[in-house]
């Protein structure tokens, strides 16, 4: 390594104190540079290309973002005043929430307007379409991502889909838990198990809350539903 630094060295300064040698590089340069003039220009153009195309599309989506965020407006209006129908669909003047997450897909009020969506269909008890448009959210706020897993556990137990709900609702309460909003996930969860015939599942998830969520709101009921699981679970095996 000592020697290549050193031989680097010694170049460098036989460039910069002989002006022949220097001149000789120089020209080795320009002759390199003619031959493959056509090869270097294609080069730069493809780099040009790619900088303009991807400040375009910065623009672009910047340019979408914002005119969903103002679309929004009209159709989370009718969605904070009940008026879901408006609200998906739109009132003839401004587009519904489905069209703007359909339209603006990629952009954050697009995906905005998938959760939005998603709570009216699931109110409207269209809970298939419910649940692939909460699917369809996507969000940093572990908060709002919960919420989301928690709701999509809601449109799939409607469907009688039990397991996969409970799935969910324990993919909710362990999305950064928190003793505010995780027991009442859990509960759910609970409950899905129960719906599902799996008593033993459901007690687990009653023993979770009293133990990890003690000072809970959830915890008497947890205790009394889970004798109640503990005694179906029993029947359950004995048959």
């Amino acid at each position: 390594m000592a020697k290549e630094t050193v031989k680097k060295h010694s170049e460098f300064e036989e460039l910069v104190e002989n002006p022949e040698v220097l001149a000789e590089r120089l020209a080795h340069s320009e002759d390199f540079v003619k031959k493959n003039k056509t090869k270097l220009l294609g080069v730069f153009a493809a780099i040009a290309a790619i900088v303009v195309a991807g400040f375009l599309y910065y623009n672009h989506r910047t340019t979408q973002n914002q005119e969903a965020h103002e679309a929004m407006f009209q159709a989370v209006y009718y969605f904070e005043a009940d008026s879901l129908n408006k609200a998906l669909n739109g009132d003839g003047q401004y587009d519904g929430l489905l069209s703007i997450a359909d339209e603006y897909s990629g952009t954050e009020a697009g995906n905005l307007a998938n959760f939005y969506a998603g709570v009216a269909l699931l109110k409207q008890g269209n809970f298939a379409e419910a649940q692939a448009h909460l699917e369809g959210f996507k969000s940093d706020d572990y908060l709002m991502q919960a919420r989301a897993y928690s709701l999509t556990g809601d449109a799939l137990s409607e469907q009688g889909k039990y397991k996969e709900a409970a799935d969910l609702y324990n993919k909710a309460a362990n999305h950064n838990s928190n003793a505010l909003f995780s027991p009442q996930y859990l509960m759910k969860a609970a409950v899905a198990y129960e719906a599902a015939n799996d008593f033993k599942a459901a007690v687990n998830v009653y023993d979770k809350i009293i133990k990890d969520y003690a000072t809970s709101a959830e915890v008497t009921d947890a205790k009394k539903y889970k004798a109640l699981a503990e005694s179906l679970a029993g029947t359950a095996a004995a048959k």
